[in-house]
This record gives C-alpha cells, sequence and structure tokens, in this order.
C-alpha cells in the first residue's frame, strides 16, 4: 500500500504553485497525496490533478472565527482520515497538523512560505499577532521536518528557535520559452512597452501604490499591467480613476498559470516592489521574480537582501534604490533608454531559466521525505 500524505493549505487550491508542484512531486515520488483546503463563494471549479483535492466548506471567511473554525475542522478531517505523514503549509495549518500528529504519533512537515508572524496584517493587530507568535513558539521547537522559501527565513528560524529549516525556494517548472502571443490576442494595444505587475498577494506596502503613480511621470507610450489580486486592488482601482490613467493602466483578475505566463512573456520588464516595512517583506523573495526569469523577461526589484541576491548573480535586472515613485519611473525611463542592455538582460533571463526550475530544486523535498521513511518506516 502507498504510503499516504496529507498536505493541508488554507486557500482555495486554485493558484497556490508551490504547493502544486509539492503535490506533484510527492506523486511522482509514488505516495498518495490528498490536498485539503478551503472553498470561498467566488472560488473557480478545481483543475483536475493527479492527486485528491478537498475544498472545506466554512460558516467563515475572514477573521479569527475563520482561523478557528478551520483549524477544528482540518482537526477532525486528519483525526478521522488514515494519514502516514501530515505536511502543514504555513502557520495557520500548522496548530491542527500538530495535534494530529501528536494523537497518532505521525510525522509531520512544516512547510512555512513567509515569516507569518511578521506579515503587515498582523502588525496592527497585537492579540492576534501574539496569539500566532504564542502558537509558533510552542510548536516549532518540537518540529523536526521543517521547509521555507529561503535562505534568509531559514536563518531567522534557527536564530529564534535553533531549528533547521531547509530551504526549498518556489522555483518554476522547467519549460521552454513560448512564443509572444500577439498583443491583439491579449487584447492590449500596439507598439507600447508593457510594464507588468503580477501576482496573488498584491497587497499594502508592496510597492504597487507608488507604481501606480510613477506612471504619471512616465509618457504614453508605457503601459502597466496588474494582474492578480490582492487587498490593495480597491485602491488602486481608485488611484488610477482619479488620475486619468485607464488608458495606460490595465487591470486583469488572477488568472490561471498558463493563462497567465502568455502576458508573463509578452512583457518588456517585470516588476517587484516590496518595501522594507516588516521582517516578511524584507526578507521575500517572491514568486513572480522566477516566472519573470523563465519568460525572458527583465527585472526592476527593490533592494531586498534576497531579491537582490537573485539579481544581481543572474544580471537579469536592475534595482530601485528606494521605493518611490519618482524613483520607480526615472529607473523604469532609464532601463528602456539602454535598448542593448535590456536585451542582455533578456539574454541572461533565458539563461538563468535553465538552473532556476523546480525540476532542479525539488531533491530537497525529495531528501526530507526519504529522511522521514528511514526515521518512521
Amino acid at each position: 500500500m502507498k504510503k499516504k500524505i496529507i498536505v493541508s493549505v488554507i486557500n482555495d487550491l486554485v493558484t497556490d504553485q508551490r504547493v502544486a508542484k509539492t503535490c506533484n512531486t510527492l506523486h511522482d515520488a509514488g505516495y498518495e497525496v490528498v490536498l485539503i483546503g478551503r472553498v470561498l463563494p467566488n472560488s473557480p471549479p478545481l483543475l483536475p490533478k493527479p492527486y485528491k483535492q478537498i475544498r472545506m466548506r466554512l460558516l467563515f471567511n475572514k477573521g479569527p472565527l475563520f482561523y478557528a473554525f478551520f483549524n477544528i475542522r482540518l482537526f477532525f478531517y486528519l483525526l478521522t482520515h488514515r494519514a502516514d505523514i501530515l505536511h502543514a503549509n504555513d502557520l495557520d495549518t500548522l496548530l491542527a497538523n500538530f495535534l494530529v500528529s501528536k494523537i497518532k504519533n505521525k510525522p509531520l512537515v512544516f512547510d512555512s512560505h513567509e515569516y507569518f508572524t511578521e506579515v503587515p496584517e498582523l502588525q496592527h493587530n497585537l492579540f492576534a499577532k501574539k496569539t500566532w507568535k504564542a502558537i509558533e513558539r510552542f510548536i516549532v521547537p518540537k518540529l523536526t521536518y521543517c521547509i521555507t522559501v529561503n535562505q534568509s527565513i531559514s536563518m531567522l528560524f534557527k536564530q529564534e528557535y535553533g531549528i533547521d529549516f531547509k530551504v526549498l525556494r518556489n522555483l518554476p517548472p522547467e519549460c521552454k520559452i513560448q512564443e509572444k502571443v500577439s498583443s491583439h490576442v491579449l487584447n492590449l494595444p500596439e507598439n507600447k512597452f508593457i510594464i507588468l505587475l503580477q501576482g496573488n498577494g498584491i497587497n499594502i506596502h508592496r510597492g504597487s501604490e507608488e507604481l501606480v503613480e510613477a506612471m504619471e511621470y512616465l509618457d504614453d507610450s508605457f503601459l502597466l499591467l496588474i494582474i492578480g489580486n490582492g487587498d490593495v486592488i480597491p485602491k488602486l482601482k481608485k488611484m488610477t480613476a482619479e488620475k486619468n490613467l485607464q488608458n495606460r493602466i490595465h487591470f486583469i483578475g488572477r488568472l490561471p498559470y498558463d493563462e497567465l505566463k502568455k502576458y508573463t512573456i509578452v512583457a518588456d520588464l517585470g516588476v517587484t516592489l516590496d518595501k522594507d516595512t516588516n521582517l516578511n517583506y524584507r526578507f521575500s523573495l517572491p514568486n513572480k521574480i522566477f516566472d519573470y526569469i523563465q519568460a525572458g523577461t527583465p527585472v526592476l526589484s527593490s533592494k531586498l537582501p534576497e531579491l537582490e541576491r537573485i539579481i544581481k548573480q543572474y544580471e537579469v535586472g536592475e534595482l530601485v534604490d528606494e521605493v518611490t515613485p519618482k524613483a520607480i519611473a526615472a529607473k523604469i525611463q532609464q532601463m528602456f533608454n539602454n535598448k542593448a542592455q535590456l536585451t542582455q538582460y533578456s539574454i541572461n533571463c533565458k539563461k538563468a531559466a535553465g538552473e532556476l526550475t523546480w525540476e532542479n530544486e525539488k531533491s530537497v523535498l525529495i531528501e526530507l521525505y526519504s529522511s522521514i521513511e528511514k526515521d518512521y518506516m
């Protein structure tokens, strides 16, 4: 009988590429995989996968009652279903997994996608922050099998808890760069320089407000595409209307990954502008930078440690010293004034794409699960 892994995540399973890649890798390694999350009122249908997908329907969709109810539902599901290994994605699924792992004496993998207790949503809610920190302090020192998304966050956990977190970066799957789809097919104007901001966490303090304002300092040869979702999108749309930039800033909701790639490839510049306002953002390594690189799209990034390391190592773009509208606009203009350098960045992206792939990174995950097999089975 195949060893069974139940993978838990708090989202609706549709656009979380890291979790999908993890599940596919474990399925291909010979495990029976079940992925469990939740359904939202606007969740699109699930796409077929080689593993089982379950979405719980909850009474609450946000706030403390949502997190409590989710973990209670998850606890009873895990308690009443067979699993040889439990895999918890992020701190908000960890408590239920930890309790069941102790009750049933099953190994638990903690997969931390970010430094959860320092996300901006918690900085003005001290009760919530203290609650999550208490859960983290209670559980993490007791764990054996831990992974996270970059070296900086791994070091933070090591310093605080003395626990080694293996680094498993959220790299995209290897793929040949597709032919560019025409602007007409994507309903985009012709003869524009396309600047792209993509992501499913376009939230406050991530530079999107400043990017919208930067468009006032660029001429109409530039078009900004904002693709994805996040809590700041309504504000960005309002700003765009107030500044009369509707013809120069286009908003597209979240897209399936294969659809999103068509826009990433056609873009002339991909931006990621997280601000150093909290530890989680300071040490972030957004998925979008690797998607830009895979598409051969040069990158403009804020000057954060993990991002700076990638951009300088592979010479795939440039850094902006401060996330202000004028500084962003000046850097964009400078990059497009030097077309030869921009072309070289694109060439370098294509070279780096062969190295920065999930196929090269997934050995970390496979080795971790091999060590669990030796320890428990």
